[in-house]
């Protein structure tokens, strides 16, 4: 996240309403919200969003007051929406297309077959080269229609909750480990040091047992005299 001041901020709410959240990270940055704050303190220019089209960059221009540039291919062109499909076939349930995935739009669990739902896919692509089989294809879902026109602003609205969703939830499940694996170094810990005390105990007996067999061997040596 970026430090912003109070009117960038402003602005960088207006520019990621106005963003397709593919989560597709083409524009370069890591999600939908960092490229809008990239636009508002402008580190990044406008037309790197090949989800949004054209119109995308109009709208953002709109916004920003900047000149309409042309959509940047080198961040990939303007396309029709596709949604990723898993070839059951092929798939080796190895979780990586789930974790992949930006917006939780994968189902599945390790060593069984994974599932696309099609309405929750943003078309990211980013499971693609996750998938070490390459079982998953991208099946166009909108024939002649690209950019905004083909990603309803309510469309645009769900994804981004899933993508906070996900993220909180990741949060979440980092924490939880952390508490597990410092709960486990407490427990070692703590076995290390009930060994090393009675490592301390055992010495310690020794010691006196030494001691007490030096006394008899005196006192026997002293008898035989």
């Amino acid at each position: 996240m970026r430090a912003l001041t109070p009117e960038q901020q402003v602005l960088a709410d207006r520019i990621d309403a106005a963003l397709p959240q593919t989560q597709c990270t083409r524009c370069g940055e890591p999600n939908c919200r960092a490229y809008a704050e990239a636009i508002a303190t402008d580190v990044a220019p406008i037309n790197r969003c090949p989800p949004g089209g054209q119109e995308g960059v109009l709208r953002l221009a709109r916004l920003t007051g900047r000149a309409e540039p042309l959509l940047d291919p080198t961040f990939g062109i303007e396309a029709e929406r596709s949604v990723a499909v898993i070839d059951e076939t092929w798939c080796i349930g190895c979780t990586l297309c789930i974790k992949a995935c930006p917006v939780d739009a994968i189902f599945g669990a390790a060593k069984a077959m994974h599932t696309v739902v099609a309405e929750d896919c943003t078309g990211c692509e980013l499971c693609l080269p996750a998938c070490p089989v390459d079982c998953i294809r991208m099946d166009s879902v909108t024939p002649g229609l690209t950019g905004w026109a083909n990603w309803p602003s309510d469309q645009a609205d769900a994804a981004r909750q899933r993508y906070r969703a996900r993220a909180e939830r990741l949060v979440r499940e980092a924490e939880a480990q952390q508490v597990r694996l410092e709960a486990k170094a407490a427990h070692k810990r703590a076995h290390l040091t009930q060994l090393t005390q009675g490592a301390g105990d055992e010495t310690e007996l020794a010691r006196k047992r030494a001691v007490i067999d030096a006394a008899l061997a005196r006192a026997r040596a002293k008898a035989q005299r």
